[in-house]
């Protein structure tokens, strides 16, 4: 008879005939042989199956051909075939260290609350060449905001944990390792290994390089888990600081774009959040004052900063203090407090959302809109140009770790804001935005930039 394995693994192979051989054979050379193997085709047209077939006379492997179901669709179907305490996820352009199943059951065998263990991990490129390294921060002893989630391959869970949670959720089609992981952070502990224990190939075809779809997927995420989990999130104000900018003879809140002034746009952008409870503009400039008060601002409070507070080389948390005082003589608590800038015109109200979504369910903070940047950046050291933090020892992959604020969004719970003084602070979460809602307005050339981009996306 044959026995129950310890650790359920299947190879998910959509037209990988060129490194399905690699991926198995790893697998097969485990440190740790108690394992039983699904290898799950989904309807590929080159020779996947002639090679998948040379592997069905393997006890160890239980092969499955299928058409086009999708990614967490096959996930469902194999936890559901899985017989192993331990399920993981290999792809089938990518293969694992000798003893990595060893190590990461040697944890969850460890500590009974575990829910999944995940571990760094190789960049490779398409003909097994190691190109850079994904490190983590140490979950034991360095983690504390849990809003980098582990890679979806390759993590190891525990099964009876992931049916409680319902399995994956079959209505998203890629980013089946977030949505695992906001299930199982909110009911279970995880953590890491902090060492790679495999090898992720980058070949140009991988799922994971459109970014505007993984961005919506992840937003519809977070949405469907504060619905689902009846979570309760904070009665949020939206403050809009405005100044009377010019810009090459343009004053920027007020410029018309097609009857609707870029201050206007923010404002109904940031009124249709759902999250947002109240918005405020605050301003010391009379121009704006007057052409607000002409304006029909329902479910808007205008409340007039002090010029001190706005001045250029002065810091929003002047303003934000003043805003929370005013409200709180009107008999206004709020418990969040976001920072919409009118510098970022393609702000959308999904963003809004995200953000408030991101902050509660991570339990942060505090939060910004950012955007992953790669570039090397110098400063001037006397002797000559040196790069910041160390950059020449990193490769471009290991570089994508640094962001830039950007996208015009702050966010902090109003008691951290009264505590530490300042809106970015304690832990601090984010958002990353794409790269057009990442757009600011801050001189002649963007704001000309910004017109053709704006005439683009009237045209589309």
């Amino acid at each position: 008879m044959k026995s129950t394995p310890t650790i359920s693994v299947y190879i998910t192979n959509y037209n990988y005939a060129k490194y399905i051989v690699h991926s198995v054979e790893s697998l097969l050379a485990q440190t740790l042989q108690d394992f039983e193997i699904f290898i799950i085709d989904d309807g590929s047209t080159d020779n996947s199956r002639e090679i998948i077939e040379r592997y069905r006379a393997n006890e160890k492997v239980t092969i499955i051909y299928q058409q086009n179901k999708g990614l967490n669709v096959t996930n469902n179907i194999a936890m559901r075939a899985a017989s192993g305490k331990y399920l993981m996820r290999l792809d089938a352009d990518d293969f694992l260290e000798p003893e990595a199943l060893e190590v990461m059951a040697g944890i969850l065998d460890s500590d009974s609350e575990l829910g999944l263990v995940f571990p760094d991990y190789y960049y490779v490129d398409a003909d097994g060449n190691r190109t850079g390294e994904e490190k983590r921060h140490d979950f034991d002893h360095e983690v504390s905001l849990y809003d980098q989630p582990a890679h979806g391959a390759c993590t190891m869970i525990r099964l009876e944990f992931l049916k409680n949670l319902g399995g994956y959720n079959e209505s998203f089609t890629c980013q089946d390792g977030y949505d695992l992981w906001i299930k199982f952070i909110t009911h279970h502990k995880v953590t890491n290994v902090s060492r790679p224990l495999f090898s992720y190939r980058r070949h140009g075809n991988n799922l994971t390089t459109n970014e505007q779809r993984i961005l919506d997927t992840r937003k519809r995420i977070k949405d469907l888990h504060i619905e689902t989990s009846a979570m309760r999130l904070p009665h949020t104000l939206a403050v809009i600081p405005v100044r009377n900018t010019f810009i090459k003879g343009v004053n920027w809140p007020l410029f018309d774009r097609d009857g609707e002034t870029v201050l206007e746009a923010c404002i109904r952008k940031v009124k249709a959040s759902n999250r947002i409870a109240e918005v405020v503009v605050t301003t010391s400039d009379t121009e704006i004052l007057d052409f607000l008060r002409g304006k029909d601002l329902s479910g808007v409070t205008v409340i007039e900063r002090p010029e001190a507070f706005a001045k250029v080389n002065e810091t929003l948390n002047r303003t934000f203090d003043h805003v929370l005082t005013q409200l709180a003589g009107r008999g206004v608590f709020p418990e969040a407090l976001m920072s919409v800038a009118i510098e970022y015109p393609f702000l959308t109200t999904d963003m809004v959302d995200d953000a408030v979504n991101t902050l509660s369910i991570f339990k942060a903070d505090s939060l910004l809109s950012v955007r992953p940047d790669n570039r090397m950046y110098y400063q001037h050291v006397g002797h000559g140009m040196a790069p910041l933090l160390d950059q020449e020892k990193f490769t471009k992959l290991e570089r994508e770790a640094l962001y830039k604020g950007a996208g015009g969004i702050m966010l902090s719970t109003v008691d951290s804001f009264r505590k530490r003084g300042r809106m970015i602070a304690g832990k601090v979460g984010h958002i990353v935005v794409d790269q057009t809602r990442s757009f600011g307005i801050f001189g002649e050339f963007d704001l000309e930039v910004y017109r053709a981009l704006y005439q683009s996306h009237k045209n589309a």
